[in-house]
């Protein structure tokens, strides 16, 4: 549904969506391997809100990690709408203070300023939760007013628009061609209380679902659209936080695969004990998923009770990340250093762990208190919190040296990452993951969009990593094993993630980029894009 209020007045609305922050997870330097991709995924918060609009409100989308808005753009605008995380908050500021001085209101919403609305006393409304009586309310006096306010006003969001009254995302007004996944949302909210994240306190720990019509819609509606995406990622923040819904919803997902030859491949962020629920990942398997991430934290059992993540213990840890693998499903995971309980040994268990359990892709991050967790809660109360150091990578006082925690981080993205290291992990998951998805029919993927981009990938994979890398002989042997099994599609994945990692981390051990996705600190020299690449082996010494 959209907006129901009877609006008078005529509001134009420029939706503005920052630049994200580089980071292991967006896959920034892999876009050159692929047809005019510029951005990781469409931010489907700020598209809700487009939609939710009301109708006469004639509104422009501009993703900044596409193009920058432009001044024809704040021109046009009577209001500007903008999102984003805490990671963003220098854009997002950037982007209140152009719209400033062209002289337009502006209205910020989302995760960040929900948890931290001190971070933005320059917009002149601040909305603070999800879609719901907040957003009326904010609309109403923009109807009323599109004046400059003169003082900051804060609307709260006290009764939550249900999800099965969202209106579809506007999906129309961007263009997928231009983003490396597509992007869905069936559900919101975590039952659990993992003490550093702050999904429960944001978006409750009652997971509230869409209805599976209402996904099949939005499917519809995204495979109209021009370029539609290959791979679509349900932006949930547990995709079985109920698991009875999910397992309704999937017999849904399958159908409209059936119906129309299975055109995408769907991935998702879950819990590991999932891998209890053969029911559900069968169905999955049937639906397509091919990837998931999984927060899985770190490989100790103390230390997972010790952060309140002990449901990662539920189930023989490598056990069920090979669970996952026999329904064809690669795993991403998540893991945090910094954590109290660290010992002596906490770095050889992680590269034991990254050994044994043979996932490529690791997103190893440094601990990073976030407001409106427990970890923060406590941290302060312990005055353990350090927020004004610029030259920190985290804003936690580790119990460790911070200069010994940030030294073992980097040793263990190097060791992660290492090129034979890491594809080897690729060939293992050649026959241990991607031999066993789901064969699909061809014709649903025989578009000229996918023809055109898999040419264009395919030639500058060969010639990026094939020919003028100085990892080819380890991409080779991957490239030979998947090749065997017939798993270009896997390969190619491989390729892609591969060449990213590899470029991240060199940067990373060059200190241009920081040692936490959330960290604030400021780097001192330009991003390592711009500089010819250096061997991982000339950074770190052993």
């Amino acid at each position: 549904m959209r907006c129901p209020i009877a609006v008078k007045n005529r509001r134009r609305v420029l939706c503005v969506f920052p630049r994200y922050t580089p980071a292991f997870g967006t896959f920034q330097h892999a876009y050159k391997l692929m047809y005019r991709v510029k951005a990781f995924m469409p931010p489907q918060g700020l598209l809700l809100i487009a939609a939710y609009m009301p109708e006469s409100w004639p509104v422009r989308f501009v993703d900044e990690n596409i193009k920058p808005a432009t001044g024809a753009d704040l021109a046009w605008a009577d209001v500007v709408l903008v999102t984003g995380m805490h990671i963003q908050g220098e854009q997002i500021r950037d982007i209140q203070r152009r719209a400033r001085a062209a002289g337009k209101v502006t209205v910020l919403g989302g995760p960040s300023v929900s948890a931290s609305p001190e971070m933005y006393p320059g917009f002149d409304y601040l909305h603070c939760g999800e879609l719901g009586d907040a957003t009326d309310a904010i609309i109403a006096r923009l109807d009323d007013s599109a004046d400059l306010p003169g003082e900051q006003f804060v609307f709260t969001t006290k009764e939550r628009l249900p999800l099965t009254q969202f209106p579809i995302p506007a999906y129309d007004r961007i263009p997928f061609g231009r983003y490396l996944l597509g992007t869905l949302q069936f559900s919101s909210g975590c039952p659990y209380l993992c003490e550093f994240c702050d999904i429960p306190g944001l978006y409750g720990r009652q997971p509230r679902m869409k209805t599976p019509q209402q996904v099949v819609a939005e499917l519809d509606l995204i495979f109209s659209q021009l370029n539609p995406p290959a791979t679509l990622y349900f932006v949930d923040d547990n995709f079985i936080g109920n698991r009875k819904a999910a397992k309704e919803m999937l017999p849904h997902l399958v159908a409209w695969q059936k119906k129309h030859s299975y055109p995408v491949m769907f991935a998702c962020e879950a819990t590991l004990n999932i891998a209890k629920q053969t029911d559900i990942l069968e169905l999955m398997k049937e639906a397509n998923f091919v990837g998931m991430f999984v927060g899985i934290e770190t490989p100790d059992a103390a230390s997972l009770d010790a952060i309140k993540k002990g449901h990662n213990n539920a189930v023989p840890m490598l056990e069920s990340i090979r669970t996952l693998n026999r329904y064809g499903i690669e795993v991403t995971s998540g893991i945090i250093l910094g954590l109290d309980s660290e010992t002596a040994d906490t770095e050889q268990r992680l590269k034991d762990f990254i050994e044994l359990s043979q996932i490529p892709m690791l997103t190893i991050n440094l601990l990073q208190a976030l407001p409106k967790t427990p970890l923060w809660d406590r941290l302060k109360r312990d005055g353990r919190l350090s927020l004004d150091d610029d030259a920190r990578e985290s804003n936690v006082v580790f119990l460790r040296p911070h200069d010994d925690v940030v030294n073992m981080w980097r040793r263990a993205i190097a060791y992660a990452n290492d090129p034979e290291k890491l594809f080897e992990r690729f060939r293992h998951q050649v026959e241990a993951t991607y031999a066993n998805r789901k064969v699909t029919p061809a014709k649903g993927k025989l578009t000229w969009n996918n023809l055109r981009g898999g040419a264009v990938m395919a030639w500058r994979i060969l010639l990026h990593l094939g020919l003028l890398s100085d990892f080819r002989k380890p991409f080779w042997r991957m490239v030979r094993q998947a090749l065997k099994h017939g798993q270009i599609d896997g390969m190619m994945g491989a390729a892609f993630m591969g060449y990213h990692l590899i470029a991240f981390t060199r940067e990373a051990l060059r200190g241009d980029q920081n040692a936490s996705y959330y960290s604030a600190r400021k780097r001192a020299v330009p991003m390592a894009a711009e500089k010819p690449p250096a061997r991982q082996d000339e950074q770190v010494a052993a």
